[in-house]
């Protein structure tokens, strides 16, 4: 009977293990179809509708934004106006650099390294490269590596020495960062112990 129960136990788990991510995805898809719809409170009696219609606006933006003079124009004016406004700026100007990282066309996420954190015992940590040189630190032989959290989207600098930087072989930006988020769990790594 105790063999019954565990094996009836274990089948449970691993039904868990399939249906868990499935599940977890379509609530998060739910939260967020739902808080999207009721940002425009007169669709929200259409579900989904005002989901559709901030995607199509936010894409019309992005579209007349980047494609003609008069919306460049306008998204510089309005730019520069939040940069200069005080209280404002200084949220803007951050959450702009953070997007800008991520997204935008300066990309700074795409030069992933490993990076020694520990000499005794030997410990590397997956990160990217933000700053190439620090000058004021030592001659320029010092750089500075963003390492994302695992299972969140947070994250920490470090300064490093050059030396205890090396480049990662066999992953793209987008697989590293896969790699760091999931705590390793996720992705291939090829050469990881170099």
């Amino acid at each position: 009977m105790n063999l019954f129960f565990k094996k009836l136990a274990r089948t449970f788990l691993q039904g868990l293990v399939i249906i868990g991510p499935v599940a977890a995805s379509i609530y998060i898809l739910y939260l967020i179809f739902s808080s999207i719809d009721s940002l425009i409170p007169g669709l929200a009696i259409f579900p989904g509708l005002g989901f559709v219609t901030v995607i199509c606006v936010v894409t019309l933006v992005g579209y007349l934004g980047t494609r003609f003079f008069f919306g460049r124009w306008l998204v510089e004016a309005f730019d520069m106006l939040l940069e200069h406004t005080p209280g404002i700026k200084h949220v803007y100007s951050a959450f702009k650099e953070v997007l800008d990282s991520f997204m935008g066309d300066k990309k700074k996420f795409n030069n992933p390294v490993w990076v020694r954190v520990s000499y005794t015992p030997e410990v590397w940590r997956i990160g990217f490269l933000t700053q190439n040189e620090i000058p004021e630190m030592e001659e320029g032989q010092k750089c500075a590596v963003y390492l994302p959290h695992s299972y969140a989207i947070s994250g920490w600098v470090v300064i490093a020495d050059k030396v205890d930087i090396k480049p990662v072989e066999g992953m793209n930006a987008t697989e590293a960062m896969k790699f760091a988020v999931s705590g390793g769990v996720a992705g291939y790594v090829s050469g990881a112990n170099n």
